[in-house]
C-alpha cells in the first residue's frame, strides 16, 4: 500500500504498541540508556532558563554615585563621614533608604548643610553603587545601569525571551514532526551552544537581548525532542515515572544554579558555566546510539527501510535476538512488508490539520488552557512570598522545595487515580487557594496567608506538570511535536504575564489575580472534557487521537473505560490475519533452513500390509 495522504483512502496501520514493540525488546535494557541519556538535557535546559533569574536580578539596594559638582565647594573642605557624605548629597526616603534615582543640587556659595537651604532634586549623573547580595557581582542590570528610567528594559528582555520560546516551541515542534525527533534535537542543541557562548561576548544591552531571544527559541527545542523521544521509548506502567524523573533533573539543577552563580561572580563567567552541559551534549552526534530515532515516529509516518534497521538495532541491542532461535525481527520484518507494501512512501502531517479534527483539537486547546493558567497564576502566589522575607534566596528556595513536592505528589496519585482526575484536583487546589488570597488576604493572620501561598504554589507547579505530560500521551505520534509545542507555547506566555505586570510597576496585579483566579475555576469545566489515557498506548495516527473517547469520572472498574448496556458473549474462535501472517513467515524460515531441528528417519519395523508378504496362503 502506498503512503498517500489523502483522506479518501486511509493507509494501513500496524500498531505499534502491540506488534512492534514487544518484538523490539519492550522497555528493555537498550530502552533504559536511551531515557537515562535523554534526562541530560532537561538538567542542561534548566540551568540555562532559570540563570535569567540571576542575570536580571536587581539589588536589594543601590543609590546614585555622588556627583562632586553637584555639591558646593565648601562642602569639599568640611569633614564629612561616608555615611554623612551620602545622606548630604543623596535625598532620603522613608521606608526604603537612600533614593535609588536623585541627586541633591545645592547652590553653588552655600555654607548650610543641616537641609534648611532649598536644594534641587536631578537624577543621576555618574552612575549607581550597587550592593550585591544575590550570588552575581555583575548582571545585566548592574552592567548596563537598568535602573530608574531604564527599569522597563528588564522585564522586557524578559518577555523577550519567553517569546524566543513561544517561536521555538511553535517552529521546532513542527520540525521534529517533519525531519525527526533525533534531527531536530541534534539541530537545536548545535545552534543553542553557539549562540550560548556567544551572549558572553555582548557588548550592549540590545545584542545580549537579541542573543538570549535566539537561544531561548533552540532551548525550546532541546527540552521539546527529549521529552518526547523518552516517552515515545517507554510502555504505559513507566511513561508516568520517567517523565517525572526528568522533572527531578530540572529541580537538582535548580538547587545547583545559586551555587554556581556564587562561584561564578560575573554574568559571563556564568553564561559559560551553563553552556557548558549544552557543549557536552553535542557527543550526542557522535554517539548516535545514545539518542536514536524514534521507532514509533518512523512507523507512523510509514519509512519503512529506516523501520526496519531501527527494529533490528533495538531488538539486538536489547538482547532479544539468540542465535538458537528463529529470530523474531524476521517475522516482525516480514509482517511490515505484508502490512505496507514494499512501495510505500512516507507521509508527514503538520499541526496545521488540526483543522480538520474534533477531539485532537479540543484536546490541545483544553491543555493548552490549563497549562496557561499553571505557569501565569504563580506569580499571583510568589508574591505574596515578598511580604514575609525580601531576602531574594527566600522566595528562590520555596518554590524549589515547592517544585519537587509537586513532583512526588504526581508520583504518588496520577497512576492510582488516572490523569484527569489529578488534573482537575490540582485545577480546584488552585483556584480555592487563589480564591480565597484574592477576597479574605487583609482578614487572615501572616502564617495563614503563607500556607495558601505555598499550597497555590505546589497545586500550580503540579497543574502545569502534569498538563505537559497530559498533552504528550493524548497527542498523535505524526503532530505530537507540534502539538505539544502549541501547548508549550501557552506555558510560556503565561510566564510572560508577570513581566507584563513588572513593564507596568506592578499597577495590574490585582485585575491579573482576578482574571487567572476566574481561569483557575474555568479550567475545571473544561477538564472534564478530557479523555484518560492511564495504562493505555499513544496514538500514533490522527485516527486514533480522534478515537479517544471521554470516560466517566469514577469507574466502577478502573480497567474498563467503556461499559456496555448488555453483556455479549465473545465469539468461540476470531480470525486474527496478523497471528496467520506469523505462522506462515514462521513455517517458511523453518523450511528454508539448511539444519532442521528434528530428523525424519524410516520406521524401523515394515508396516503390517506389504504387499504379497501379507497375503494369506489361500489366496
Amino acid at each position: 500500500m502506498g503512503a498517500d495522504t489523502d483522506d479518501s483512502e486511509a493507509p494501513l496501520h500496524m500498531d505499534y504498541e502491540a506488534n512492534v514493540f514487544p518484538h523490539s525488546g519492550g522497555y528493555g535494557r537498550y530502552n533504559r540508556v536511551v531515557v537515562l541519556f535523554s534526562w541530560f538535557p532537561n538538567f542542561a535546559v534548566t540551568l540555562n532558563l532559570l540563570s535569567d533569574i540571576f542575570f536580571t536580578h536587581i539589588p536589594e539596594s543601590y543609590h546614585c554615585t555622588p556627583d562632586p559638582e553637584l555639591l558646593p565647594s565648601a562642602f569639599l573642605l568640611s569633614n564629612f563621614s561616608r555615611q554623612g557624605y551620602l545622606k548630604v548629597a543623596i535625598p532620603w526616603v522613608n521606608g526604603s533608604g537612600l533614593s535609588h534615582c536623585e541627586l541633591f543640587k545645592y547652590p553653588p556659595n552655600t555654607s548650610d548643610f543641616s537641609g534648611h537651604v532649598p536644594r534641587e532634586r536631578v537624577s543621576c549623573t555618574r552612575g549607581w553603587d550597587y550592593v550585591h547580595s544575590a550570588g552575581l557581582r555583575t548582571n545585566f542590570v548592574t552592567e548596563w545601569n537598568l535602573v530608574c528610567s531604564d527599569y522597563w528594559k528588564i522585564p522586557l528582555q524578559h518577555i523577550c525571551f519567553m517569546m524566543g520560546w513561544i517561536l521555538g516551541y511553535i517552529l521546532l515542534g513542527t520540525l521534529c514532526d517533519w525531519l525527526g525527533r533525533r534531527r531536530g534535537f541534534l539541530l537545536s542543541i548545535s545552534l543553542s551552544s553557539v549562540l550560548g557562548m556567544a551572549v558572553c561576548l555582548s557588548n550592549s544591552a540590545v545584542v545580549f537581548l537579541l542573543l538570549r531571544l535566539s537561544q531561548g527559541a533552540m532551548l525550546a527545542g532541546v527540552f521539546l525532542s527529549s521529552y518526547i523521544v523518552r516517552l515515545e521509548l517507554c510502555d504505559p506502567p513507566h511513561r508516568l515515572m520517567v517523565a517525572m524523573i526528568s522533572s527531578f533533573f530540572a529541580v537538582f539543577a535548580e538547587l545547583l544554579l545559586p551555587g554556581v552563580a556564587v562561584l561564578c561572580r560575573d554574568w559571563p563567567i556564568l553564561q559559560a558555566v551553563v553552556t557548558l552541559p549544552l557543549l557536552l551534549l553535542l557527543s550526542y552526534w557522535c554517539f548516535g546510539s545514545v539518542f536514536p530515532e524514534s521507532p514509533r515516529w518512523l512507523l507512523a509516518t510509514a519509512q519503512i527501510p529506516q523501520v526496519k534497521q531501527s527494529v533490528q538495532g533495538f531488538s539486538t541491542r536489547n538482547g532479544v535476538c539468540r542465535r538458537d532461535e528463529i529470530y523474531p525481527g524476521e517475522t516482525l520484518l516480514s509482517e511490515i512488508d505484508s502490512v505496507y507494501g514494499e512501495d510505500c512512501r512516507p507521509s508527514y502531517h503538520s499541526v496545521l490539520e488540526l483543522r480538520q479534527t474534533r477531539i485532537i483539537w479540543k484536546n490541545c486547546l483544553i491543555l493548552s488552557f490549563t497549562l496557561f493558567i499553571g505557569t501565569g497564576i504563580q506569580y499571583c502566589f510568589t508574591r505574596n512570598l515578598h511580604s514575609f522575607s525580601t531576602n531574594f534566596y527566600f522566595s528562590y528556595f520555596l518554590r524549589v522545595i515547592t517544585g519537587a513536592l509537586a513532583c512526588v505528589f504526581i508520583c504518588v496519585t496520577v497512576d492510582r487515580f488516572g490523569r484527569r482526575g489529578i488534573l482537575l484536583l490540582s485545577a480546584i487546589i488552585t483556584g480555592l487557594s487563589s480564591l480565597v488570597l484574592l477576597a479574605l488576604t487583609q482578614y487572615l493572620r501572616g502564617g495563614l496567608v503563607l500556607v495558601l501561598s505555598v499550597v497555590g504554589l505546589l497545586s500550580s507547579q503540579a497543574l502545569a506538570m502534569l498538563s505537559v505530560f497530559f498533552a504528550c500521551e493524548v497527542m498523535p505520534t505524526v503532530v505530537r511535536g507540534g502539538c505539544l509545542g502549541l501547548v508549550m507555547a501557552a506555558g510560556c506566555v503565561g510566564m510572560a504575564a508577570s513581566s507584563l505586570m513588572e513593564l507596568q510597576n506592578n499597577s495590574g496585579y490585582f485585575l491579573h489575580h482576578v482574571i487567572f483566579a476566574s481561569f483557575a475555576v474555568l479550567s475545571v469545566l473544561s477538564i472534564m472534557l478530557l479523555p484518560e489515557s492511564k495504562r493505555k498506548p499513544l496514538p500514533d495516527s490522527l485516527k486514533d487521537g480522534e478515537n479517544q473517547r471521554r470516560p466517566p469520572l469514577f469507574l466502577s472498574r478502573p480497567d474498563r473505560v467503556n461499559l456496555p448496556l448488555l453483556c455479549t458473549r465473545p465469539p468461540l474462535s476470531v480470525y486474527n490475519p496478523e497471528n496467520y501472517s506469523r505462522l506462515v513467515s514462521a513455517t517458511r524460515k523453518m523450511l528454508t533452513k539448511e539444519s532442521l531441528p528434528y530428523r525424519i528417519s524410516a520406521p524401523a519395523l515394515s508396516p503390517l500390509l506389504s504387499g504379497s508378504e501379507t497375503q494369506e496362503p489361500g489366496e
